[in-house]
């Protein structure tokens, strides 16, 4: 059954283009609202918790009997029985942030059973439920293939169509670059490209969503399939896939293109290092050799879950010839080697990028200017960490402790990035190139009371809330005291609110003493306390 009692509204579909991974489920909405009871899907019991700042904020894994898992994420609160479960071991953790493995016999459901609440926690937008549904080895299924029906009647939305010269030899029209096609809509609804003229290997790219009926939403599609000359050539399919894979998708797409254009182009072929198991047809791995004087229609089908199609039609003729406009090959002293391990010194600024993960040979632009270095740039996508070490020999001990590694972003905004300190050598992991640097953190976090002040009576408040924030590096750490008692506080990182819920029943007197203290990434310390009156 459907895991929500309203109308099926996506706003989010399984294998969807997000960074850095494909979308593992579906993502339910809740008209705009929090609070909607979520049912088990199937029986089975409670196999898994976790509550957290960020990611799937409170989730909550439901095993069933077929060896299949539900996931329910993005949660406000859990059922009655479960909240009592994991509220128990946070105060007795003294942590918010909690993963929880029950006991088999614990906590067992069946289908139908209210389990929890939607909401907004975690590393979501907006309200809604986010399902998923996995195999017996935890690899994420097309949630739609299980019965649960949308309202479609529309056809995937074409945004572009691009053609590749894929080596030293190859081109389309007369040049190299990447070459956006112009499409015609014909009357029956089919798209038409222009007649191009190609030689050599070359690939096809698109950029593509789909709208259900119900919603404006730019969804991802079901299915691509090319042809050639009528022949199936390519499909891909988003049915199921392993999270071991999904970092992949920055292989499937134009990386470059995206983050220069904020636009998601599929490669129609396979490029060397991309494993992804949601090809499921692949002839010539999608290549397209074309020869000279020989006439090609190269075809691509996009279809959603519900059938509806969209058929782009591209003619080719292959042609040869000498006058080409040839693509510039970027080349420098920094060559690193997607099988090897890379490592640059620069005597401030040392560099360590591990095999494997870059996914393909290539030229690093590579600068370090005093403590500053510019790391090639973040059109390059990383599969696995680099490390990038700074000396910082020159700084005091007690300057150090206020020092950090920050990423310069646009307009030169600087982001905190996760920063090791051993002796005289600060180090970050990041699968991120740009241009990184030393930085320094003497302000202590901001604490803001929203519904308590010094001497006041809140008998009638259901929450005790407090508003916290860094400007700098960010909130790393927090606690809460009444009495001298530790009580769960709740943050939401997206808004900076800390709320504790007085439901909890912590020993509350006629007067009482509350203490919060917060720490930011580099240490820097902030403490709030006051005093409240409340009805005990």
């Amino acid at each position: 059954m459907k895991p929500l009692d309203i109308p099926v509204v996506v706003s989010g579909t399984f294998g969807e283009l997000r960074s850095n991974h494909f979308h593992s489920g579906l993502d339910l909405k809740t008209n705009g609202e929090e609070g909607l009871p979520v049912y088990a899907a199937a029986s089975g019991r409670v196999s898994r918790i976790k509550v957290a700042h960020g990611g799937y904020g409170k989730a909550i894994y439901l095993l069933h009997p077929n060896g299949y898992t539900t996931v329910y994420a993005h949660l406000q609160k859990f059922a009655p029985e479960i909240e009592a479960y994991v509220k128990k071991r946070q105060y007795a953790k003294e942590s918010y942030e909690i993963e929880l493995f029950p006991k088999s016999e614990s906590l067992k459901v069946n289908k139908g059973d209210i389990i929890a609440f939607s909401g907004n926690t975690g590393g979501s937008s907006g309200p809604h439920l986010h399902f998923e549904i996995r195999d017996s080895k935890s690899r994420p299924m097309n949630p739609l293939s299980f019965g649960i029906e949308v309202e479609d009647t529309r056809k995937p939305i074409v945004n572009s169509v691009w053609a590749y010269s894929l080596n030293e030899n190859s081109h389309v029209n007369q040049q190299q670059e990447p070459y956006r096609l112009t499409l015609t809509q014909k009357g029956d609804g089919t798209f038409k490209a222009e007649n191009i003229t190609a030689y050599g290997t070359i690939g096809f790219g698109i950029s593509t969503v789909d709208k259900q009926d119900l919603a404006q939403n730019h969804n991802g599609v079901y299915k691509v399939s090319a042809q050639v000359n009528g022949q199936e050539h390519l499909e891909l399919e988003m049915n199921r896939f392993s999270f071991a894979e999904t970092r992949y998708i920055n292989r499937l797409i134009d990386y470059k293109y995206y983050k220069q254009n904020r636009s998601r182009i599929s490669k129609l072929f396979v490029a060397p290092n991309n494993p992804l198991t949601v090809f499921k047809k692949k002839v010539n791995n999608g290549y397209v050799d074309v020869k000279d004087s020989l006439s090609y229609l190269y075809s691509v089908s996009i279809q959603d879950f519900n059938n509806n199609t969209t058929i782009i039609e591209v003619p080719i003729l292959g042609k040869n010839t000498d006058t080409i406009t040839k693509w510039e090959p970027f080349e420098t002293s920094d060559l690193a080697k997607a099988n090897e391990n890379y490592v640059y010194t620069s005597g401030i600024v040392d560099l360590l990028i591990p095999k494997g993960s870059l996914y393909q040979d290539t030229y690093l632009d590579l600068n370090v200017n005093g403590e500053t270095a510019e790391l090639h740039n973040d059109h390059t996508p990383l599969h696995k960490n680099m490390t990038i070490v700074f000396d910082v020999s020159r700084y005091k001990d007690e300057d150090k402790k206020n020092l950090y590694i920050g990423r310069i972003g646009h307009k030169d905004k600087v982001y905190y990035t996760k920063t090791t300190k051993k002796e005289n050598r600060f180090s970050t992991r990041t699968r991120t190139f740009g241009k990184y640097s030393l930085f320094t953190d003497t302000q202590k976090p901001t604490i803001v009371p929203i519904n308590v002040s010094n001497k006041k009576w809140i008998s009638q408040a259901s929450h005790l809330k407090i508003k916290i924030n860094d400007a700098q590096t960010g909130i790393k750490s927090y606690r809460g005291t009444i009495n001298g008692k530790f009580i769960l506080m709740e943050y939401d990182y997206k808004t900076g609110m800390l709320v504790y819920d007085f439901s909890d029943n912590v020993t509350i007197a006629a007067e009482n003493n509350f203490k919060l203290v917060v720490f930011d990434n580099v240490g820097n310390r902030a403490t709030f306390e006051t005093t409240f009156y409340r009805k005990p």
